[in-house]
């Protein structure tokens, strides 16, 4: 049985095993071999990374052709306006890709965060 193993993915911590320059990836955090992100997180993201050696149920988590649902918060500067929610909604053009259309809507900041 593969392991998967649920990680709160620190700020500043790349979402990979190797790290380049000394930054801390996530080999500091997790001493498992055989495990892969399903996913990924930038680095000055922070929140649940889901590894697994499992290589099926990380592709069925990563890939996007599997259309699996995914639920981020987003801290950003300012109140997004009704027409930068639109847009996110509609689908962004990042130049190398369009993002896919999505649900966004602002929320009252969590408590704690």
């Amino acid at each position: 049985m593969a392991s998967v193993i649920l990680l709160n993915k620190p700020y500043g911590v790349l979402c990979q095993f190797t790290s380049d320059a000394g930054r801390p990836c996530l080999k500091d955090y997790v001493p498992v071999r055989g495990v892969y992100p399903a996913g990924r997180l930038d680095t000055d993201s922070e929140g649940l990374l889901v590894l697994t050696g499992d290589g099926a149920l990380q592709a069925r988590i990563a890939e996007p052709r599997h259309k699996l649902a995914k639920t981020y918060w987003a801290q950003v500067e300012g109140l997004p306006s009704p027409e930068a929610l639109q847009a996110l909604c509609a689908g962004l053009d990042l130049g190398d890709f369009i993002t896919r259309p999505c649900v966004a809507r602002s929320i009252a900041q969590p408590q704690g965060l």
